[in-house]
């Protein structure tokens, strides 16, 4: 591993340990040449996922995404930040867990929505409103309608 600092290339391991609920290894490295201590995580490589858009056009899958239509709908929500990479790390673990190589877009926004549904309300209503392009006032209160029934 090569040092951030000073780019030499021999660096020891000094502490290892399970990061991300046990799916990657965090470890802490020392540079046998400058002397300074930097962090490194390990994942397991997966097979690359693709999913397919809407519009049938095909990308890799990107968790940036997933976690920037999360962040968007739980803004300024009661919600922790541990509460949102749990939910991103669930969903992302039932992706994979499908073993497939191509998954509709669809799909992803379904497990989204069905999380944030149990996490937050509101949260809920925000990512399913862009999520399925409400058109009008009346697709919406029909979704607002449908959660508030579930609370009964």
């Amino acid at each position: 591993m090569r040092c951030p600092f000073c780019s030499h290339e021999n660096t020891r391991v000094i502490d290892s340990r399970p990061a991300e609920e046990n799916n990657s290894i965090r470890r802490r490295r020392a540079c046998d040449e400058c002397g300074k201590r930097f962090t490194t995580y390990e994942k397991v490589e997966t097979i690359p996922l693709i999913i397919i858009k809407k519009d049938n056009n095909r990308e890799t899958y990107d968790r940036s995404k997933i976690e920037a239509g999360v962040l968007r709908a739980c803004h300024k929500r009661p919600i922790s930040a541990s509460q949102i990479t749990n939910l991103i790390n669930d969903v992302e673990t039932e992706i994979f867990n499908l073993e497939e190589k191509e998954i509709p877009s669809q799909v992803i926004g379904e497990l989204v929505m069905n999380k944030l549904k149990n996490l937050e309300a509101v949260a809920y209503v925000r990512f399913a409103s862009v999520y399925r392009e409400f058109k009008d006032i009346n697709t919406f209160m029909d979704e607002l309608k449908s959660v508030l029934n579930k609370d009964d």
